[in-house]
């Protein structure tokens, strides 16, 4: 278990703090959460994000979503892995494909983080 602020992923790092309304957020706390905000903040990975979410069985590979995209396979697998680096999205290998789902907890954390309700 981490000792501190600055050992947690950004994962950790929205569950350990108190909603922004009631508590301010240390230097260390803010820091650690940005990787998982600057995650969200592109607007590709936003709506990938979006779109596995919203894939029937909340989960989906990359060829499931590069329709939906004018950008290259690779370049979506970029924004996949990002996401997932950030702890938004977790992964598991099936043959040549890997599958992604959301990780519904993380956003919750998000949402407890910024708004401040359960």
């Amino acid at each position: 278990m981490p000792t501190n602020a600055l050992d947690l992923t950004p994962t950790q790092a929205a569950t350990c703090c108190s909603p922004l309304t009631s508590t301010p957020l240390t230097s260390e706390q803010a820091a650690d959460v940005v990787p998982l905000l600057k995650a969200l903040a592109d607007p590709v990975r936003l709506r990938l994000l979006s779109l596995v979410a919203a894939h029937e069985g909340g989960e989906a590979c990359v060829c499931d979503l590069n329709d939906a995209f004018d950008l290259s396979q690779p370049t979506i697998s970029h924004h996949l892995k990002v996401l997932h680096e950030a702890g938004l999205l977790g992964r598991e290998k099936r043959g040549t494909w890997v599958y992604y789902s959301v990780r519904r907890d993380v956003l919750q954390d998000i949402a407890t983080l910024i708004g401040g309700a359960r």
